[in-house]
């Protein structure tokens, strides 16, 4: 049960230029920063007499005809030249005080800057949902006009939109719509409106913004009285308080006891219990896990350990361990006495599919100071799980890259897990945010550690250790400490010297000429039928999800394309019976698989290319006593599908874990004893600089979920070019050999670590126009010095949900970010139909 008194610390903002507040200032006005879209303006409002308003506040302000969020940013003693005090409104409200504190506002300005987004758009990044609103207009019937019959002869004369506007308004019950409803359904809809209004028949309001408030419920509080005049019923109702330490919700103890209110209310007025709303913590449920204590360490894990500990303050940590070598139980014992001192964690992890099985070895080490913060929780969960941070509590937080604005207090350590993971770089929308470079930052403002962790470090980081003379790739702003520090530490071993698991790498193109047209090998057959037989579990791996990668006609030719994208339409198939669909992975279009070619009319339709459907249709076909479970992004949209598929499959409900990307990403799962690549080439022919970085990790740490447990593991790859570099390098386990290979291709290019990108991202419906405004500021640019200008040029996907794309690539050192003109001034050279992302530090350039 939780019951929990909120009483946020009092945290300031601080005024530009100025020391931060500890006070409530006695000034008459206050800028603030509103939520109204292409607004990045201060704005200024008076300060009501009956409010306490302090800079960090979350308020709500008029803007114009509605009432929207803002954040209070500074005081004013006089009023800017420009504004007289007729002028000026008042704020409406606090909608929540202030918690702001000074390192957070300048980590907040920082990403602003660097990634040029408006402030504004970060602050909605960085807090939950439902902290800032906007109100909106509705008309409503009044009771005159919901009695009014339009069809009648005694009907009040009214033109025709008028008409249809109210026949609206009485269709529904409430007689009440918002007036963007209204004007989507009528044409012309405020003559209509206006009229309604003057005829006494409708009036408009306004409705201020929706802003999640804690949940409240009644809770019942057992008082020290001696138990007399009390019926057999209310003395078991005391007996059922007593073993529950003197309180329980209401709801819960009228089911525990079969009772009534009445009963309870009886109790009340005889004063031997107390009936009062507390607010009880909406939080993810979690199932109860035992209690675990720390665990003895290798030498590699006690001297990282060791090292760990030593550090109190900003540094950046590598720690570069071969999957299986025990990263986990290192940071968990780094934490620990950190909670001791009264500090808290931050723990990243790069998809919400790896929080259930980290939050269960946290929670279980930990308990009830473990949270969880990520996009997936409901609304008023991740509501209740930010104010909780607050209460000054030590706590670990465990999400995904959002968690990086998680608003600790006394923040001791900062941990990314596979850190070398594209999910932490945000494409869309801004800030394109990377939260490893966000966690440098935080780490330097607070003062405490950064932890790195990784079997297959990105090039970045690994050049930042290993060759201190390069500059870091996300280099932070400067310091007044002056610099920052990198260590390096190695777990070469896995846990136990438990073996990494052999690898084999199978030529699809000798399995085609022996006669094999199955997707799976002989090797691999062969292993598949050995699993059942010897009690061990296996995973393969596919790197796109759906059945096919395309349709395409055998009579013509004809590739079923997606109306929206310049893409072809991916085949699904749910399960046996259900409709045959056609899916755009892009703009998620959908259509049914269509009998005959829409080109010449032949019925000979052909799938090619392998998807997790696919390869589980195959699977059930040619080893039907086999049980497997799919985990993919079609399998796991629901809340708790992660959970749910990953405790099935350590249960030892199934043979074969089949999925994407997900399979890859930490997944600890001991009796595992083979693991298979379906088709390594999908990864490695891809028009991106990463494409040889990316595959070597995927395949890597794919390979690493074989062998964690007493049975040694195998990995089989499937491939059509074994002699490929990035091949051989995951044969043999080897880092450093594909990092110097790949590292000499990206320094005799300028690429990052060696060189720093920004892209431009632009995209219209108009083809014409996007290429032209993509010409007009690659010219802009070519005025200026310091970098190289890549392009313009059409996206490798020109045409998006039918948004035509175009991008400018800037190149430039990696010691410094260019100086460019700031974002209001490169999105002035773009008219209103352009739309324009500046990602700076990009991951995906295709």
């Amino acid at each position: 049960m939780y019951i929990q008194d909120i009483n946020l610390s009092s945290l300031f903002v601080a005024e530009p230029g100025e020391l931060y507040q500890s006070k409530i200032n006695l000034n008459q006005w206050i800028e603030v920063l509103v939520d109204c879209p292409g607004s990045t303006d201060l704005y200024t409002y008076k300060l009501p007499e009956q409010l306490e308003i302090k800079p960090g506040d979350i308020l709500t302000v008029p803007f114009g005809s509605q009432q929207v969020g803002a954040i209070a940013i500074r005081f004013l003693s006089q009023l800017p030249e420009n504004l007289t005090p007729e002028q000026i409104r008042e704020v409406e409200d606090v909608v929540s005080k202030s918690f702001f504190p000074s390192s957070y506002w300048q980590l907040l300005n920082r990403i602003a800057a660097y990634y040029y987004t408006p402030l504004i758009k970060v602050i909605r990044v960085a807090l939950p949902p439902g902290l800032l609103g906007r109100s909106q207009r509705r008309l409503r019937l009044t009771p005159l006009g919901k009695n009014q019959d339009v069809s009648s002869n005694t009907a009040v004369f009214m033109s025709p939109t008028a008409q249809q506007v109210i026949q609206l308004l009485q269709k529904t019950p409430s007689g009440d719509y918002s007036y963007y409803y209204i004007q989507q359904k009528i044409k012309s809809a405020y003559r209509g409106t206006r009229e309604l209004i003057r005829l006494g028949l409708a009036e408009n309001y306004l409705e201020p913004p929706k802003i999640n408030q804690p949940k409240l419920q009644k809770a019942v509080t057992l008082l020290d009285n001696n138990e007399e005049d009390l019926t057999p019923r209310q003395k078991e109702i005391i007996e059922v308080l007593k073993r529950q330490g003197g309180e329980l919700w209401q709801t819960e103890l009228l089911q525990t006891c079969s009772t009534s209110t009445s009963t309870l209310k009886a109790l009340e007025k005889k004063g031997y219990v107390v009936i009062e709303e507390r607010e009880k913590l909406r939080r993810e449920q979690n199932p109860s896990v035992a209690g675990d204590q720390a665990k003895s360490l290798t030498a590699a894990q006690s001297q990282a350990l060791e090292t760990i500990k030593t550090l109190n303050q900003f540094t950046q940590v590598l720690l570069h361990g071969v999957t299986g070598s025990g990263k986990t139980e290192v940071y968990l014992q780094a934490i620990a006495p950190l909670l001791n001192q009264g500090q808290s964690a931050l723990v990243l992890v790069p998809e919400i599919g790896l929080t259930p099985q980290l939050t269960d070895r946290f929670r279980a080490r930990f308990g009830n100071k473990v949270q969880v913060y990520h996009s997936a929780l409901a609304d008023g969960e991740r509501y209740d799980t930010w104010r909780q941070m607050f209460t000054g509590e030590p706590q670990v937080v465990i999400g995904t890259r959002s968690a990086i604005f998680a608003p600790l207090p006394n923040l001791g350590i900062i941990i990314l897990d596979e850190e070398h993971d594209s999910s932490f770089k945000q494409d869309a929308p801004i800030p394109t945010y990377h939260a490893r470079t966000v966690a440098q930052w935080r780490a330097e403002l607070e003062n405490c550690p950064l932890i790195l962790g990784s079997a297959t470090p990105s090039l970045e980081s690994w050049v930042s250790v290993r060759n201190p003379e390069t500059p870091p790739p996300s280099p932070l702003p400067a310091s007044d400490e002056g610099g920052q520090e990198h260590i390096y530490i190695s777990l070469p071993e896995r846990i136990n010297s438990k073996p990494l698991p052999p690898v084999e790498i199978v030529d699809m193109r000798h399995e085609l000429k022996a006669g094999n047209r199955s997707i799976f090998s002989r090797s691999l057959q062969t292993a598949l039928e050995e699993l059942k037989a010897n009690k061990q579990q296996g995973i393969l791996f596919i790197h796109r999800r759906g059945h096919s990668t395309f349709v395409s006609c055998r009579s013509c030719g004809y590739v079923l394309e997606c109306p929206n994208c310049d893409v072809s339409l991916a085949y699904h198939h749910v399960e046996a019976g259900a409709a045959e669909l056609l899916r755009c992975h892009y703009c998620n279009y959908g259509r049914s698989h269509p009998p005959h070619c829409p080109e010449c009319s032949s019925p000979y339709l052909k799938f090619f290319g392998s998807g997790t459907q696919r390869v589980s249709q195959e699977l059930n076909r040619q080893f039907p006593h086999l049980k497997l479970i799919r985990f993919d992004s079609d399998t796991t949209r629901n809340k708790g599908a992660h959970r749910n598929l990953i405790t099935k499959f350590a249960n030892g409900e199934a043979d074969l874990l089949v999925g994407t990307q997900m399979l890859t990403k930490g997944l600890d799962l001991p009796q595992v004893t083979l693991v298979g690549v379906v088709a390594a080439d999908g990864l490695l022919h891809l028009s991106d600089y990463r494409a040889n970085e990316r595959t070597f990790q995927t395949l890597t740490q794919v390979a690493g979920r074989a062998g964690r447990g007493e049975d040694p593991g195998r990995v089989i790859i499937q491939t059509y070019t074994p002699e490929h570099p990035v091949i051989e390098a995951v044969k043999t386990h080897d880092y450093q050999s594909f990092c110097d290979a790949e590292l000499a291709e990206r320094e005799a290019l300028n690429y990052p670590p060696f060189g720093r990108l920004i892209l431009l991202r632009l995209s219209s419906l108009d083809p014409i126009q996007v290429q032209n405004t993509a010409q007009i500021i690659a010219t802009n640019f070519s005025e200026q010095t310091g970098f190289e200008i890549l392009g313009p040029a059409p996206a490798s996907i020109l045409r998006v949900a039918n948004r035509y794309r175009w991008q400018i690539l800037l190149k430039f050192a990696p010691d410094a970010l260019p100086n460019l003109p700031d974002w209001g001034e490169i999105r002035a050279l773009c008219p209103a139909s352009v739309s324009l992302t500046i990602d700076v530090d990009p991951i995906n350039i295709m």
